[in-house]
């Protein structure tokens, strides 16, 4: 079994509901991926960065985690990123030309509420990543896989779908 690295950047898969002032926070310590993660046979290093909903990730903070992924010695990483902006980020680390097999994924609903769908895209993510022989920046949402300019989010419908 390959060694995988988690890199969590925060997004509605993180987010905890605070129950004094009723909003959604991210949960910098990931402890929902950590959770999902500790349920497998197999060992993940998990990093945390970033931290912010994905309509708030900036251009620096995907320099960031292109850096992170880059300096890595794993050639197999998940990323758990916001499904606002996956698409942009994903891009950008296809331009970083990485020699690594990458598959963002996250959730619209906080494993903290929900965990089905968190769970289910991660454990989507996890299987694709193990099938995958050639390097290169993939999303896996809602059952679906592919490329990452092959994976899009409906924002009308609020579902991916694929090209």
């Amino acid at each position: 079994m390959r060694k995988i690295l988690i890199i969590s950047t925060g997004g509605t898969f993180n987010k905890i509901y605070n129950p004094l002032n009723g909003e959604l926070f991210i949960d910098e310590e990931s402890k929902a991926v950590e959770e999902i993660a500790s349920k497998w046979l197999c060992k993940f290093e998990i990093i945390n960065i970033i931290g912010k909903d994905s309509l708030h990730i900036t251009n620096q903070d995907r320099l960031l985690l292109l850096a992170t992924i880059n300096l890595s010695k794993h050639d197999d990483i998940i990323v758990i990123h916001g499904t606002d902006t996956m698409d942009i980020t994903a891009e950008y680390l296809a331009d970083g030309d990485l020699d690594k097999r990458i598959v963002l994924t996250g959730a619209m609903v906080p494993y903290s509420i929900d965990p089905v769908e968190a769970t289910a895209n991660f454990a989507s993510a996890f299987g694709y990543l193990q099938t995958l022989t050639d390097d290169g920046v993939y999303i896996a949402m809602s059952g679906l896989f592919g490329s990452y300019y092959q994976i899009i989010k409906d924002k009308k419908n609020g579902k991916f779908t694929l090209l």
